[in-house]
């Protein structure tokens, strides 16, 4: 039986090393399947436990070159918000202590080539008095950062020995190159040689080399705090549970922390503390504050017998509870694991990207070695023109910004929609909802309140119909017993049919309630109960903005077609399609798909599950049975219907960044990388500086990042 963890990965550098973590992975004998994400940094892995353990994945990522670490449980958002952050203040630190010294080594490389102003310099430090002083001091300044960029060279040099280069390799080569061609000059000054660049002076890249790794690293920093912020939605979710629960015990109250809380435990909750985990309210009354899991502003009151959830806030009252689901168990724990999945998973329209980072970096090596080699030719020899411009092509380059376009997006638009109650499945889900052209809504529950109404009795069959329907736990049913207030009769052979009504033996006559609550004694017609269920507040609103948005809004249902067609009036739907038995509805999906449809369906019953499966997407309200929330793409945790639109739109806004993104990123390299090459130098333009292609790849991914966060607001 096939096994799925998540594992989450430190030490990724670009989507090249999520390609190489996926191909070590699924070369492992019994992995099924490995999708490895940049943006998050997780690893999930689909497995057979008989034949590959967990340590064994967890291996395979370390002789990879990367750290596995223990991936986030529900809780756990105090060490990981504590892991990025001493990431954030390791990064900063190697970057002020590279700052300071590549400041002062770009001084002492630069003084001498401003010829307009006489910058202050030692005497010992004269390039053309003390040229082996001037190189040593040079190398000394860029050892210290050297040291502290170490990483770009153990991990980079270590995927070009395993042929998986990376954007570490890309650093690693063209820095080592300027290195170690200035270690060569500094060895031929001190041999008494005076090798010169620019015609005056010796010819030294060790600013080079210091620069870029220093504008490598604030890069990195930047992107890791950009990162963070597109992924704290799932943060603040995993941050509302409380750490600990009031216990009691032998008559007392004790504080116990909220993993050893057992279901069955009685929890006591007083005004002002939130809700440890999910149960049933034993004792008291009060007003629990559901908004940060649900999205619903108005608080709700609780007294015995009503459910409660981990994380709400109990506003008033105290209350006593019964623990029924802890741990990984509890609704929160649910929507935590359904947004880090979506997270977690790739969207179709990054398959392009994702083939172009497994050979970008060996392409861009090959580019970079051609267009230093064409140079040194050109040039007639002019090694420091040909270097200068196999460096920059290969600074230049950036798979990070190609990695990071989709799932950057992805992670801060499903963020945005947990936060909103509505909680997109995976990144598929994310992307098909842009393309739906047709919206297909149950009545009962979806666009209804879901609880019916006797409105009127057609001939004398009220009582037979309550006697019956008190054995069905059918809304309708409920709603005729509700109403009828008399004595019941005795029921023999009851049997409830899924999607047409109930039979049973009253006083030896065979009684039938078939669908429309048409009430029949031995096979004849005797009358009908009319049930009519009230529209939600919304439903109208939510159906005019489907419509506005120029989608077709049809509704399906097995009731009647006269209480279809009431409700459909009511909240604006022209096309009904009533008493549909529940196999038939994902029949109906089908063929509306066959005539060129994006179908979603929105329903909330154990009936709806298979038109929620068939759909293109499907749509379950929050509300609804745990089997319909199952089978659906995008849950709506408000069960609010004018979610369905809100939904669609994130989905459209989220694709426009993605392709957004994309669009620069490519972009970025198309041009790029020729100018890096000498393009323009070929037209009688400047030679691009090195340090100027490592500004333009941070900036590449810093910008792929900020543009994704603005999927946060709105």
């Amino acid at each position: 039986m096939d096994a799925k963890a998540t594992i989450t990965i430190g030490g990724m550098s670009c989507a090249a090393c999520a390609q190489r973590i996926e191909r070590a992975l699924k070369a492992l004998p019994g992995v099924s399947g490995a999708s490895v994400n940049f943006a998050t940094e997780n690893a999930v892995v689909t497995f057979e436990a008989q034949t590959v353990q967990l340590s064994e994945l967890r291996e395979v990522i370390k002789k990879t070159g990367y750290q596995p670490l223990e991936h986030n449980k529900t809780g756990a958002a105090d060490e990981d918000r504590k892991r990025k952050q001493k990431e954030i203040r390791t990064l900063r630190t190697k970057f002020i202590i590279a700052a300071v010294f590549a400041v002062a080594l770009l001084y002492i490389a630069m003084s001498p080539m401003i010829a307009f102003v006489k910058l202050p310099l030692p005497q010992w430090l004269d390039m053309m008095k003390h040229p082996l002083a001037y190189s040593l001091a040079q190398l000394t300044m860029v050892m210290p950062i050297i040291a502290v960029g170490y990483r770009f060279y153990t991990v980079g040099f270590r995927a070009l020995v395993q042929r998986s280069p990376n954007m570490d390799s890309l650093i690693a080569i063209g820095t080592t190159a300027a290195i170690l061609y200035s270690l060569f000059n500094t060895l031929q000054i001190a041999g008494g040689s005076h090798r010169t660049a620019h015609g005056s002076g010796a010819e030294l890249y060790y600013e080079s080399a210091g620069i870029i790794i220093t504008l490598i690293l604030l890069g990195k920093m930047l992107e890791a705090i950009s990162k963070g912020r597109t992924g704290e939605a799932i943060k603040k979710l995993m941050g509302l549970a409380p750490k600990t629960a009031i216990v009691i015990k032998n008559g007392m109250e004790m504080e116990t922390p909220i993993d050893e809380v057992e279901p069955g435990d009685v929890i006591v909750v007083k005004p002002g503390a939130k809700i440890p985990v999910d149960g049933t309210v034993i004792d008291g009354c009060t007003t629990i504050d559901e908004s940060m899991l649900t999205g619903e502003s108005l608080p709700v009151d609780k007294a015995a017998g009503d459910p409660v959830y981990a994380a709400t806030l109990n506003t008033t009252g105290s209350i006593s509870f019964r623990a029924e689901k802890v741990g990984s168990d509890t609704a929160l724990a649910q929507i935590i694991k359904l947004v880090e999945d979506a997270q977690g998973s790739k969207a179709p329209i990054a398959a392009l990207a994702d083939r172009v980072s497994g050979v970008f970096v060996p392409v861009v090596c090959a580019i970079a070695l051609a267009a230093g080699i064409a140079w040194l030719i050109g040039t007639r020899g002019d090694f420091g023109f040909a270097l200068t411009t196999f460096i920059s092509v290969l600074v230049i380059a950036c798979p990070c910004a190609l990695g990071l376009a989709t799932p950057t997006a992805i992670l801060a638009g499903t963020g945005n929609g947990a936060e909103k109650g509505i909680l997109i499945k995976g990144g598929e889900a994310l992307e098909t909802a842009h393309k739906i052209d047709a919206v297909v809504l149950d009545k009962t529950g979806t666009i209804t309140e879901g609880k019916p109404e006797v409105i009127a009795v057609e001939g004398d069959v009220i009582q037979l119909a309550a006697s019956l329907e008190r054995y069905s736990e059918h809304p309708i049913a409920k709603a005729i017993c509700a109403h009828y207030n008399g004595g019941y009769l005795e029921v023999k052979d009851f049997k409830a049919i899924v999607g047409q009504g109930a039979e049973g033996v009253i006083d030896g006559r065979k009684i039938e309630i078939r669908r429309g609550v048409k009430v029949y004694v031995d096979n004849e017609y005797r009358g009908r109960v009319v049930v009519s269920d009230k529209p939600k507040q919304n439903s109208a609103a939510a159906v005019a903005r489907l419509r506005a948005m120029g989608l077709e809004v049809s509704m399906i249902t097995g009731d009647n077609q006269d209480a279809a067609e009431d409700i459909a009036r009511k909240v604006g739907i022209d096309k009904v399609i009533a008493e549909v038995f529940p196999q038939d509805k994902a029949a109906i999906i089908k063929k509306m798909q066959s005539e060129g449809l994006c179908v979603a369906m929105v329903g909330d019953g154990i009936n709806d599950a298979p038109a929620l499966a068939q759909a293109d997407i499907g749509v379950a309200i929050g509300s609804g049975t745990d089997v319909a929330m199952e089978s659906a793409d995008i849950v709506l945790i408000r069960s609010e219907l004018t979610d369905v639109s809100a939904a669609i739109e994130l989905s459209k806004r989220t694709v426009r960044i993605i392709k957004q993104n994309l669009f620069w990123a490519f972009g970025y390299n198309v041009v790029g990388i020729p100018i890096a090459a000498g393009l323009l130098h070929l037209f009688g333009g400047p030679q691009l500086n090195p340090m100027f292609a490592a500004v333009a790849m941070s900036l590449s991914s810093v910008s792929v990042i900020s543009n994704a966060l603005r999927l946060k607001r709105g």
